[in-house]
């Protein structure tokens, strides 16, 4: 049988394992970090909940402010977070859409941020998570420069993690970590309901 010639292998740019060490030289520590989730697609608070349970495991002390969601959702990762000892806040109105009086929604926000606010400067939790709270800035409810103010004033070993659509380029200014969720698909797009267990 005649020896077939080798075929070459192909593959588009950028493929190819790396080959590269990819950790920058001259790597320091932080104190705390300030992570920043945004983006029009899913992910955003999971991926947080996911450093919350990560902190947890590191016998951090943890809190979760959320700003959107008030206490009649009952969504999974607020179970599971107070079972694991997470200070937890759900001081919404819930979705905009259905308010019936957004000036109670405004007076709500606020007060979340007092909260939250008054959770990073005391400085007895390493990890607050700020659920939600791009949108407030976003719409005018919270000053954006208030938010820009607590994170660059926050105890040099609270680290934060900030989630929301359209993050203000103040609050990515401040950032050491930002990620855009995008989104490619969506279930609910098909008509498919938000579901328990995956979705909350």
């Amino acid at each position: 049988m005649d020896e077939q010639p080798e075929t070459p292998i192909t593959r588009e740019p950028g493929t190819f394992p790396l080959e590269d060490d990819p950790v920058p030289a001259g790597l320091t520590n932080a104190d705390s970090l300030v992570l920043v989730n945004t983006g029009n697609g899913k992910g955003k608070s999971s991926a947080a909940f996911g450093v919350m349970i990560r902190a947890v495991a590191r016998d951090w002390n943890v809190a979760v402010v959320q700003f959107i969601k008030g206490s009649e959702w009952k969504v999974g990762e607020e179970k599971i977070g107070r079972q694991l000892g997470v200070t937890w806040h759900s001081l919404g109105g819930g979705f905009t859409w259905d308010s019936a009086d957004q000036s109670h929604d405004i007076a709500l926000a606020r007060e979340a941020w007092t909260v939250a606010a008054e959770l990073i400067a005391a400085g007895e939790h390493q990890l607050v998570i700020l659920d939600e709270l791009t949108y407030l800035c976003t719409w005018g409810w919270v000053p954006t420069a208030d938010v820009v103010a607590a994170i660059t004033g926050r105890p040099r070993h609270v680290n934060l993690v900030v989630t929301g659509r359209d993050a203000a380029q103040e609050i990515i200014d401040v950032a050491d970590t930002v990620t855009e969720m995008r989104e490619v698909k969506h279930a609910f797009q098909r008509g498919i309901n938000a579901k328990r267990g995956i979705d909350y």
